[in-house]
């Protein structure tokens, strides 16, 4: 460690939507003098091989993975879990604090500081106990993480324990946001007062709050008011957007074809499908790397792409491990060969960013995690918003209500799809009236978010600001732990 190599421990949640940004965002870091390690469990290292191949002084700290009676032996990321899988892995975590104290006190020169994951709260206690600072990096939106931090610090309740639909209200935040009871963080709804792993799970939330700093893959333009709630609301402004954070070598398809997983299509192939439609003609249908569509929910889906007779790329992810496989991710017997020429299925894995940046996608179907969210806004493809659980319903309103670059498909991740009213939203996604306005607002934003991490742009200069931020606490802390 020196003043102008600040030495970093970077912490990621294992779930595919969490590793990704915050090892892009490791990437940038690097490239600014920073020395970082990397703390991963055996089973997610090769996740670490894009990244460490470019980088090769980056070094990683491998822990073992806890065992957790909840968590199939082997498994050691979420995308191998069905959602409620979350808890289990965020718990299961907490194991690690000892092995990663005892990392830290025989290091001959450890970090100055620790960057984990949000879901990773726990390792601000780790931080304090060793006298450096720890900071969140949010791979959720401002809009999102307010309406967490709320949750969890006023604890709010129904007033009648089986209404799903009952109103949530957030005065405090701006457009003073509002949600049904079911649409509510699936982590903070599980909460049961008493129960270690909830308590565990509600002091790491507090954690958070209670941290140095929060670095978002954001950008001023998108969410500039919750931004600006969040440093009244902490009572500082160690609040840092740096997004949209974007993968290294975006263009080189060998790249990000592999990034995340295998997929049933090469790359090159999707990209000459695509080559032969026309501009802004096909309607691009992802879930994200958790969701997997019950098998009602894909015949629905089928039915309506079949109906819209619009083209399509369809993105579907099979059922995992945690899944009653036959009531999961089945694609219809009859739906291939009847669209055939007309769409393309690609199983697993999806190379989302090449497929979102070419001309000829002219909508996204997407869950509105906050990565597609801003993959699609890079790319300024409007979208069709179906939010399934976490923080995808605040998302959605972003884009609907306050941007005006989606429109809204079905929302619920048990929700089945009318096939009629979602065929006409597909065909009006490429071909409605008001397309050229929404493709306008998504053109315009695009802009503003590629402006923005250029030289002189607010998310550059954020990223300035944090590495000199790091820079200054590592002149500040000594180096001998021995004696914490």
């Amino acid at each position: 460690m020196s003043e102008n190599h600040p030495h970093v421990l970077i912490f990621p949640y294992p779930a595919q939507g969490h590793m990704l940004p915050l090892l892009d965002f490791t990437h940038q870091l690097v490239n600014n003098g920073v020395a970082i390690t990397i703390l991963v469990t055996p089973k997610n290292l090769p996740i670490l091989d894009p990244l460490l191949s470019r980088n090769p002084s980056i070094k990683n700290l491998v822990l073992p993975f806890p065992s957790h009676p909840s968590i199939p032996a082997g498994v050691e990321n979420v995308k191998d879990l069905p959602a409620n899988g979350f808890r289990s892995m965020m718990y299961n975590l907490g194991k690690l604090r000892d092995p990663i104290l005892e990392w830290f006190r025989n290091h001959p020169s450890p970090p100055s500081a620790i960057i984990s994951d949000m879901f990773l709260g726990f390792t601000h206690e780790i931080a304090t106990q060793l006298g450096i600072r720890r900071y969140v990096f949010s791979t959720s939106g401002a809009l999102a993480l307010s309406v967490v931090y709320s949750l969890w610090r006023e604890m709010p309740k129904r007033k009648d324990p089986n209404d799903e639909n009952e109103n949530f209200h957030f005065p405090n935040i701006p457009n003073s946001p509002k949600f049904p009871f079911w649409q509510l963080s699936p982590i903070y709804r599980s909460y049961v007062e008493g129960d270690p792993s909830s308590e565990f799970i509600r002091e790491c939330y507090l954690a958070n709050i209670a941290s140095h700093g929060i670095v978002f893959n954001t950008f001023m333009e998108l969410e500039n008011v919750y931004l600006d709630h969040l440093m009244k609301d902490l009572g500082h402004n160690r609040v840092w957007s740096v997004g949209p954070v974007l993968p290294p070598g975006e263009d080189d398809v060998s790249g990000q074809s592999n990034r995340g997983g295998s997929s049933s299509v090469l790359a090159s192939e999707i990209l000459a499908w695509l080559d032969k439609c026309e501009d802004h003609s096909v309607v691009y249908v992802c879930f994200g790397s958790q969701a997997v569509l019950t098998n009602k929910q894909m015949e629905e889906l089928a039915i309506a792409l079949d109906k819209s007779g619009v083209k399509f790329i369809l993105s579907a992810k099979r059922a995992t491990k945690g899944h009653a496989s036959n009531d999961y991710g089945v694609i219809p017997s009859w739906f291939e060969e009847k669209v055939a020429g007309r769409g393309l299925i690609v199983r697993d894995w999806s190379p989302q960013v090449l497929i979102l940046k070419h001309q000829a996608i002219g909508a996204f179907l997407t869950h509105c995690g906050w990565n597609s969210t801003l993959e699609s806004l890079i790319a300024g493809v409007p979208m069709l918003t179906w939010p399934m659980g976490a923080d995808q319903f605040a998302n959605a309103n972003l884009l609907v209500d306050e941007h005006e670059v989606a429109i809204r498909a079905c929302e619920g991740a048990q929700t089945v799809p009318n096939s009629d009213e979602l065929a006409n939203l597909l065909a009006e996604a490429v071909q409605g009236n008001n397309v050229e306005e929404r493709r306008l607002r998504a053109s315009e934003l695009r802009k503003v978010a590629i402006n923005g991490i250029k030289e002189g742009g607010n998310s550059f200069k954020d990223l300035a600001a944090f590495v000199k931020k790091l820079r200054e606490e590592a002149t500040k802390i000594e180096t001998k732990f021995l004696g914490n």
